[in-house]
Order: structure tokens, then C-alpha cells, then sequence
């Protein structure tokens, strides 16, 4: 299965035990099967995947989804949102600027306007109520 841009980046993953078949750790030259759970932990995330069928040759990576589906839990892409919200808002000081890409995010997480929600009648202009 090509979970993997590469073979060796696979390899590395295995070997520092990031990659489990049914929870436990595998080799990178362990064999897999139709059925077998393939769970790849990629902070903060473990990702999970079942193999539905196998192929004899090596596959260009946009047909693997014939091969295999996607069983991550829920609350594991949720947890997946969080960090990445988490990446924009919570910056680490002394990275830097944020790139282009990052601020037209950051803005458009942060930039709530409330065109579509007025909180008040348009006509209500005593605010002393509130409390």
C-alpha cells in the first residue's frame, strides 16, 4: 500500500515504530493482508486505514483509493482540526512573520464580521439594558 510519498520515508516511520498493523509495531517489510487495520501516527493525529484489496504491482498513489478506506476515528479528525487551528492562532515566538498563505488564513479564521448578525435592533439605540 502507498501510504508513503516514499519507500524510505515509510521505512523511517516503521522503524521508529510510528506505524502499527492491529496496535502493534511492525517491520517495514512486514506483509499485509485483506482486512488488516494499518493505524500511522503523525502527531498529534494517528490516522487509520483498511486494506480492502491488494495489487501485485506498485500503483500510481491516486488509485489507492480502491485499495484502501479510511477508518480514522471522529474524535482523531477532530483532534486534527484542533492542531491546525491551534498552528494558526497560537504562533511560536521566533518563527518569524507568517508567510502570505498563513496570514490570508489567519485573517479569514479570526475576521468574524457581523454583517449576517446584527445583536441589537437596528432602531434600539438604548444600550443601558444590558446588564
Amino acid at each position: 500500500m502507498r501510504l508513503f510519498k516514499t519507500r524510505s520515508l515509510a521505512a523511517d516511520y516503521c522503524k521508529k515504530g510510528r506505524v502499527m498493523i492491529h496496535g502493534i509495531s511492525v517491520k517495514p517489510s512486514r506483509m499485509i493482508k485483506v482486512g488488516d487495520i494499518i493505524q500511522i501516527r503523525r502527531a498529534p493525529v494517528t490516522f487509520s486505514f483498511k486494506v480492502i484489496a491488494l495489487s501485485q504491482n506498485r500503483l500510481n498513489a491516486k488509485l489507492i483509493a480502491d485499495y484502501m478506506e479510511n477508518v480514522t476515528s471522529p474524535d482523531q479528525l477532530a483532534l486534527l482540526e484542533v492542531a491546525f487551528v491551534n498552528g494558526f492562532v497560537d504562533r511560536n515566538r521566533g518563527l518569524g512573520r507568517p508567510t502570505k498563505k498563513e496570514r490570508r488564513d489567519l485573517d479569514s479564521f479570526t475576521d468574524q464580521s457581523d454583517t449576517d448578525f446584527l445583536w441589537f435592533d437596528e432602531d434600539e439605540e438604548d444600550l443601558s439594558n444590558l446588564t
